[in-house]
């Protein structure tokens, strides 16, 4: 069979052995009127595009939907499904969105019409506003009304799915901006100022992801690295609304028995209870300094289990209350108990944890947290900002009677260095499972584009990316029905230590590569943050730039706004003896070197052996030269994981790294 008609009967069959599980997972109850968790009261909805609204109620049921003085209807199908569209509307309201079936009526209130966008990602989409600078005064002033927030819950599938879970749509206000995206708070933000009209944000991103992971099927179908990875997906084992916590369940049971078999204790279950209690005497344990991971403390190289303990002292007032209890981020899972008793279990290295302590369990005095850590690779322990460790109670944050971060006392219970641990199923890395479930059930409410934020889980196969990263985007707008949809996403910032050697070789400067590249991919624009990022840190804390860099590209391309929404970009190079002469797009009112002399420009001979050059600015051209290099050929600009650079145009905007050569 010809490999054009070999693909196309993969992709039907895929289709088709996807869609019975597809109807089987979709099918709602249908004897009552239901929405999916996108519309709810405060939403937005598309301006200038048809409304589509649809659901699930009796099969055979008339269905009306009523905005305005527009209304239509439709009867449900056998499966209980039902679809309308109504005539699209121009930015503004409030509205009120009227939807009934027989005697049953939903009525959302408070909906606005203006633009929608998608943020997507990993987890510096996923970071939130509280945990990034200046983030009490930025919370405590934003009063945005007709900016709305709509945060997807994670959650895997390997089929599409047909609703996500969340809890709505919120108008951004101090207290609904704390956990959401900073990127997309700042992005909408500044889009919302400029132009004046409702904007809303649907926030669906997981730290740690893979672009695969959030591509379709069909879509990775055409690429021959994903092919055989979507062939062994078994629609329907890997689904279902308690996927995440089922998996969890069957891992630790499995490592549990395995433990077991290969006679591997950990001393911390049999000694439990009796550390859990507040007459325990802890003298002998050893004390760590939390937020922090422990390989940069006491335990360097270590992986396993290492049990922590802290004692609070709490006045009568909180005795017997419910409380909370915010542990900042573990890596990789804990368990956590409050005075003996067990509140909270989770895994996964970068979500924070925030546990509910029941009525009843708190003391006057002295009670005891003990968490058992469970770390099998790279950085383990309590770590992420001090101030996301505390003790909630009501609205009441009382750090001040029961600081958490200091000093704990530590046990190390299981030594796992060395040991190879049974795999544990990476849901959220296999290919096409958030998309099935956190973008597919998206994609029938008409949105105006999307801003992301991935590439670090991908720099390892930057190559790969070159052609991965653009099949996203077309899937994206093939799923949205809408081939020209805005694209912008955010170029890796600078991290890791600062390379002396500037033949090196790095990953992240060709995943950065791979991302210029894909802004020959028509209606993309990119971020630049080269200048933003921390070596020590992956998740730059400066999330404002990010976010008003990106809504500068939509504001751009998207809204034809004559302004400067990218910095120099490589153009064109041109031998001069032994100078080479680079010009550049985008140099704005002039180029700039912020802080003195030009910095982070390597140059070569045809002996491919880069050196640090001099480089200086001669009107919108860069001159470049070494007196080691008598027959130059090549430049590169900001090529490393973490380089020194300084080169901007007169509005503010980075250089984006870039090479001239095309060497390995």
């Amino acid at each position: 069979m010809p490999a054009t008609r070999l693909l196309l009967a993969m992709l039907i069959l895929w289709q088709l052995v996807a869609a019975p599980a597809i109807q089987a997972q979709t099918a709602p109850d249908a004897r009552s009127l239901k929405l999916p968790a996108l519309f709810s009261d405060h939403m937005v909805l598309q301006r200038e595009k048809p409304v589509h609204v649809w659901g699930w109620a009796p099969p055979g049921s008339k269905v009306s939907a009523a905005i305005g003085a527009a209304n239509a209807s439709a009867t449900a199908d056998a499966s209980g499904h039902w679809s309308v569209s109504l005539p699209a509307m121009q930015a503004g309201g409030p509205h009120v969105l009227t939807i009934t079936s027989g005697d049953e009526q939903v009525v959302l209130d408070d909906v606005l019409v203006g633009d929608v966008w998608v943020a997507s990602g990993q987890s510096n989409m996923e970071w939130p506003l509280e945990a990034t600078d200046d983030a009490e005064a930025v919370i405590a002033a934003a009063r945005h009304p007709r900016i709305r927030l709509f945060t997807v819950a994670r959650n895997v599938s390997d089929i599409p799915l047909d609703d996500v879970t969340s809890d709505g749509w919120k108008p951004a206000n101090p207290e609904t901006v704390r956990n959401f995206s900073a990127v997309a708070y700042y992005f909408g933000r500044k889009i919302q100022s400029e132009l004046d009209i409702p904007i809303g944000l649907l926030h669906s991103s997981w730290g740690g992801t893979v672009a695969e992971a959030w591509t379709s099927g069909p879509a990775l179908m055409q690429l021959p690295d994903f092919r055989g990875a979507v062939q062994n997906i078994k629609p329907g084992t890997y689904t279902g609304p308690d996927v995440l916590q089922r998996v969890q369940r069957e891992y630790d049971e499995a490592l549990s028995k395995w433990m077991a078999e290969m006679g591997v204790r950990d001393e911390g279950n049999r000694m439990r209870g009796e550390w859990a209690r507040a007459s325990f005497d802890a003298s002998s344990w050893k004390t760590m300094t939390l937020p922090g991971l422990w390989e940069d403390q006491q335990l360097p190289g270590y992986d396993g289990v290492v049990w922590f303990r802290k004692e609070i002292d709490l006045p009568a007032e909180f005795a017997g209350k419910e409380m909370t209890l915010l542990m900042g981020q573990i890596d990789d899972a804990d368990s956590t108990w409050f005075n003996g008793h067990l509140i909270g279990h989770t895994q996964g290295y970068n979500t924070r944890r925030s546990y509910t302590i029941p009525a009843g369990i708190a003391v006057e005095g002295r009670n005891v947290i003990l968490v058992r850590v469970l770390d099998t690779g790279g950085g383990g322990g309590i770590w992420g900002e001090p101030e996301n460790m505390a003790l909630v109670y009501g609205d009441e944050v009382i750090t001040a009677i029961a600081p958490l971060d200091g000093a704990w006392g530590y046990q190390p219970s299981v030594d796992l260095r060395g040991i190879r641990l049974p795999a544990r199923p990476n849901l959220h890395n296999m290919p096409t499972h958030l998309y099935n479930a956190m973008i597919a059930p998206l994609t029938p409410f008409p949105v105006k584009g999307a801003i992301w934020y991935q590439g670090e889980s991908n720099a390892g196969r930057a190559l790969q990316y070159r052609t991965l990263f653009p099949a996203l985007i077309r899937d994206w707008r093939t799923q949205w029905k809408n081939e020209a949809m805005p694209f912008y996403f955010v170029q890796l910032a600078n991290y890791m230590a600062v390379q002396e050697d500037p033949n090196e070789a790095s990953d992240w400067p060709l995943l950065r590569e791979a991302q210029t590249m894909t802004l020959d991919v028509p209606h993309t624009g990119m971020a630049v943050t080269i200048d933003i990022g921390e070596a020590d840190d992956i998740h730059p804390r400066n999330k404002k730039d990010v976010g008003e860099r990106l809504a500068l590209a939509a504001l751009h391309d998207t809204y034809g706004r004559d302004v400067v929404y990218s910095g120099p970009a490589f153009r064109a190079m041109e031998r001069e003896g032994n100078t080479l002469r680079l010009s550049f797009d985008h140099v704005g009112d002039g180029l700039v070197a912020k802080g003195g002399p030009l910095k982070g420009f390597a140059i070569a001979g045809p002996d491919r052996n880069f050196v640090w050059a001099d480089a200086h600015i001669d009107g919108n051209t860069i001159v470049v030269s070494s007196p080691q290099i008598a027959e130059p050929v090549a430049v590169r600009y900001g090529w490393a994981n973490n380089p020194v650079v300084n080169l901007y145009n007169k509005e503010g905007l980075p250089a984006i790294p870039f090479r001239t050569d095309t060497w390995d």
